[in-house]
């Protein structure tokens, strides 16, 4: 309710004076409450914990929510829930069973922040199935923050991760067929270019995010997304929330996507209204040929809100909050 304004005139009497005065501080009163009020509704935390993740991912937010229901922390919880999807041979996208390089090849990308901004990743890493836990162990017992290739499996092997071959018999068939015609270009929300990118917030209200990525299927060998790059596939504030993409990582580092949202949510965004900005800049670039490709952003501010948004239709985000996993299309852009 708008403030009343009371206009005082110069003929009142100071009995008039009197009353009008009386009015007015008791009209101010209930509007400073009233704003309070307000204030509070809109600081208020929403139910805690709670985990989102790009897809439909509802096993792994499940694992996540396990760890964080028993008073784990949201970096174990995203942690967790990733190696879910990564070990999941039937899910083409991450971890065992991902779509390989044109040459044949799984060659996989992750990332993981904590609640300090700490941070740790791995790049085009081969034969170790859970990249996450890789990037964790490069966060924590390194003075680095990414480590590539033969180096990153080679610190993999000194910490205890098994060398395995990666291409299952289904992603080798996939492979196969796609020799023959050859074509190098992404399909819309088809899992040659998916991720699982997971945000937690625990009981504590700390936050924490991981990404996870076997990468653009059947691309040029070496070639690198956003997932591990901290600020594009992954970025973390503690003070003010998280964000992850998913999509064609080219698009998402040129704009260094979830680093975005994350400060459009400093500035006050919502995480939904942060999540459409980042996208705006996408498609609004000067010949951006955003009907070709699909880019996808979740993000979670402090208070435990969320956002989903994504250039074309049927990108999904899976959310684990209030005791409800589900699985929740987001709004897009394209509706042409």
């Amino acid at each position: 309710m708008k403030r009343r304004h009371f206009i005082k005139k110069a003929s009142l009497t100071g009995v008039g004076l009197a009353v009008g005065s009386s009015l007015v501080s008791c009209d101010e009163a209930k509007s400073k409450e009233q704003s309070a009020e307000k204030t509070i509704a809109n600081q208020s935390t929403a139910t805690v914990p709670l985990v989102i993740a790009t897809w439909h991912v509802i096993d792994a937010t499940a694992k996540a929510m396990e760890i964080l229901q028993a008073d784990g922390n949201a970096l174990d919880a995203v942690e967790q829930g990733c190696r879910v999807e990564e070990a999941n041979e039937k899910g083409q996208s991450v971890g065992k069973g991902g779509l390989p390089d044109r040459d044949g090849n799984v060659t996989l990308d992750a990332s993981i922040m904590d609640k300090h901004g700490n941070c740790g990743s791995v790049i085009y890493l081969q034969n170790i199935t859970h990249a996450i836990s890789v990037a964790r162990k490069v966060m924590e017992d390194t003075p680095h923050v990414m480590l590539a290739g033969e180096g990153a499996k080679q610190f993999a092997v000194t910490k205890g991760f098994e060398p395995e071959n990666l291409l299952t018999e289904a992603s080798k068939e996939a492979w196969e067929k796609w020799k023959i015609e050859a074509k190098y270009k992404p399909i819309i929300n088809i899992e040659n270019h998916d991720t699982i990118g997971m945000l937690a917030i625990d009981k504590n209200g700390d936050i924490s995010g991981a990404c996870t990525t076997s990468g653009l299927a059947y691309k040029m060998g070496g070639r690198v997304g956003d997932s591990p790059i901290i600020g594009s596939g992954l970025f973390v504030d503690n003070e003010v929330g998280a964000a992850v993409a998913t999509g064609l990582g080219e698009e998402v580092v040129k704009t260094v996507g979830s680093f975005l949202v994350v400060e459009l949510m400093r500035q006050g965004k919502t995480p939904q209204d942060a999540c459409e900005e980042a996208i705006s800049r996408i498609v609004n670039k000067p010949n951006s040929d955003y009907k070709n490709f699909q880019v996808g952003y979740i993000a979670v501010n402090k208070q435990g809100k969320t956002g989903s948004y994504s250039i074309h239709q049927w990108f999904s985000m899976t959310k684990f909050q209030g005791g409800v996993n589900e699985q929740i299309q987001s709004d897009y852009f394209n509706k042409a």
